[in-house]
């Protein structure tokens, strides 16, 4: 009896996901990236190689990756030169031989890296007064690094950057070490747990380093040497604010925690794995924006651990990020969470009832009542099933998605085993449909 083989087929040019299907790629799944980046700062010029291991669901005769306008001299594929063509921010490779199980791909790409253009404004790779910024979310990662460019395609990493020696380089994942020659310094990074390509970020700053907590999760804040006295105020909670978050959610889930201040502004921070990226403007000496600190620190659990499978999900980053706002903010005898729930509860009801919160569609993806919204159902779950479960819920949906993906009828699924009971009608109303549920009188 003969062996049954599958022909090789050409992977797809573009992703499952219903928002963004012209990012990421099919017939494949990225394991590893191991990143050298060489970049000039003065001429915005980088150098990079790019080698990523790779498996193939079945045999594949050609593949692509997503790679915004970068020369690419050369593509090798198992270490054999392979065809190649770039465009339309596609890099269509097809390899001497077809591919089958696990296969690396090793590009060379060269030029000057530029932010993706998007509904949402420019994402990815920015240019700042005096280093660079890269937030990615959500389709920023072509900007300087070929990849697999979908949130459900996590992978680990290795990325050494080379800059000028007076400015300091931040990457994802944990410095492993750092050398310096004629003028420069490499700085290597190894990120072990699988992230998301839009949560890979690299800023570079003539940055000081303030220790915020050496322990038991090491926590650095990077920034300019003209905010330090403001930093020590407006940070100087980061090690209770890390303490009570983990006490809702469980366990830190990454080595360790950088958070950014870029020397120019910015108009809203952002998370990356293991990091938040803030501007200059959300430091103060106040603690005017402490809320967003919380914010983007409760993504590292929700976002960046926890990773939704696609974009329609993405409620579950933002509501529960917005959620652990109002739960410090209770914490610290401010304000109780149901005194946020009923103030954006109010706010919501008197906006059109035209967002359905589980598939808000990609214009809608950071409406603003994604995030509030989002925050509001886990409110009202909480009122409904009562603190003692709800606080149970939390870490164990931390903890059972760890470093994976999820989507949203498996947090229903898990609420309702927590709760004892059918939540089906509870969270249709809250989730697919527009009109805005009433908020029960009863509770905290």
């Amino acid at each position: 009896m003969g062996l049954n083989r599958q022909p090789p087929v050409q992977g797809a040019a573009r992703s499952r996901d219903p928002y963004l299907p012209a990012h990421g790629n099919g017939g494949y799944r990225v394991e590893h990236y191991d990143l050298d980046v060489d970049y000039k700062i003065s001429a915005n010029r980088l150098t990079g190689r790019a080698v990523l291991t790779a498996v193939a669901e079945q045999p594949l005769r050609r593949f692509s990756l997503d790679l915004s306008a970068f020369r690419v001299p050369r593509v090798l594929v198992d270490g054999r030169s392979a065809r190649f063509a770039h465009r339309g921010g596609k890099l269509h490779v097809t390899p001497a031989r077809p591919v089958t199980g696990r296969f690396t791909v090793d590009v060379r790409y060269v030029g000057n890296p530029a932010p993706v253009s998007s509904r949402w404004g420019d994402v990815g790779w920015d240019e700042l007064t005096d280093g660079v910024l890269v937030a990615s979310q959500p389709i920023g990662a072509p900007s300087w690094f070929p990849c697999n460019d979908h949130p459900s395609d996590k992978a680990t990493y290795r990325i050494a950057v080379t800059a000028a020696a007076p400015y300091t380089v931040a990457v994802t994942g944990v410095l492993a070490s750092r050398r310096r020659s004629a003028g420069t310094r490499t700085w290597v990074y190894e990120c072990a747990e699988p992230t998301a390509t839009y949560l890979v970020s690299m800023q570079i700053g003539r940055y000081d380093d303030v220790v915020l907590a050496a322990g038991p999760v090491p926590q650095v804040a990077l920034l300019p040497a003209r905010l330090r006295g403001r930093a020590a105020r407006d940070l100087g909670r980061h090690p209770t604010i890390m303490t009570t978050l983990a006490r809702y959610f469980g366990p830190y889930p990454f080595a360790a925690y950088q958070l950014v201040v870029t020397d120019d502004e910015l108009e809203v921070p952002i998370e990356a794995h293991g990091m938040s990226i803030f501007g200059s403007n959300h430091v103060d000496g106040r603690r005017t924006h402490e809320r967003l600190v919380v914010h983007e620190l409760a993504h590292q659990w929700f976002g960046n651990s926890l990773t939704i499978a696609d974009w329609s999900h993405i409620w579950l980053n933002e509501g529960f990020a917005t959620y652990a706002e109002w739960l410090w903010s209770e914490a610290v005898g401010g304000r109780a969470a149901a005194a946020h729930a009923r103030e954006w509860h109010a706010r919501m009801a008197a906006r059109p009832a035209d967002l359905v919160l589980a598939d808000p569609g990609p214009a809608r993806m950071f409406d603003e009542r994604v995030y509030k919204r989002g925050a509001l159902v886990l409110h009202a779950l909480r009122t409904r099933i009562g603190d003692e479960r709800f606080f149970a819920l939390l870490p164990d949906w931390a903890a059972r998605h760890r470093h994976a993906t999820v989507t949203t009828a498996q947090f229903v699924e898990l609420a309702a085993h927590h709760a004892g009971e059918d939540l089906s009608a509870f969270f249709t109303a809250w989730l697919h449909r527009p009109a805005l549920p009433a908020l029960a009188a009863r509770g905290r």
